[in-house]
């Protein structure tokens, strides 16, 4: 009997969290551990509705998502970890890359050396894309 690869979508693995990885709440959403950090302190912003992306928000879970950052930002502080920088974002639909389709945010801390050239950031989801030359946009 073959085993079934581990689903994350079913059951949804963001709409009913371990309380230990839940960091803070408010009404509307939760921050919980990144399982798969990729770096110190790295966390999700989730909405506690299952939605998809962010266009499916109320304007209400919108701004609990946005107070949330600031106090993500405070616990990984609280946590010991002294980010240089933060990479914040998320996957909207499978093109972007998403694989659980419940709405989440990462908060990304990130550290100076931790990458050879952090220049261009989140444009780096598309690699060839990710150069600028901001005195192309001089006139």
């Amino acid at each position: 009997m073959t085993k079934k690869p581990f689903d994350l979508n079913n059951p949804c693995i963001f709409c009913n969290p371990k309380q230990e990885e839940i960091l803070a709440e408010n009404s509307f959403a939760q921050i919980i551990q990144d399982n798969s950090p990729v770096s110190d302190g790295h966390c999700l912003i989730v909405p506690k509705r299952h939605i998809k992306t962010h266009f499916e928000m109320t304007a209400e879970e919108n701004m609990a998502i946005f107070e949330l950052m600031q106090t993500a930002k405070e616990i990984i502080h609280k946590q010991g970890h002294k980010p240089d920088g933060y990479n914040i974002g998320s996957n909207n639909g499978i093109t972007a890359g998403q694989s659980v389709f419940h709405l989440h945010v990462h908060i990304i801390p990130r550290y100076e050396g931790d990458v050879e050239q952090p220049k261009g950031g989140i444009r780096q989801v598309l690699p060839s894309k990710a150069m600028y030359n901001l005195e192309d946009r001089k006139s």
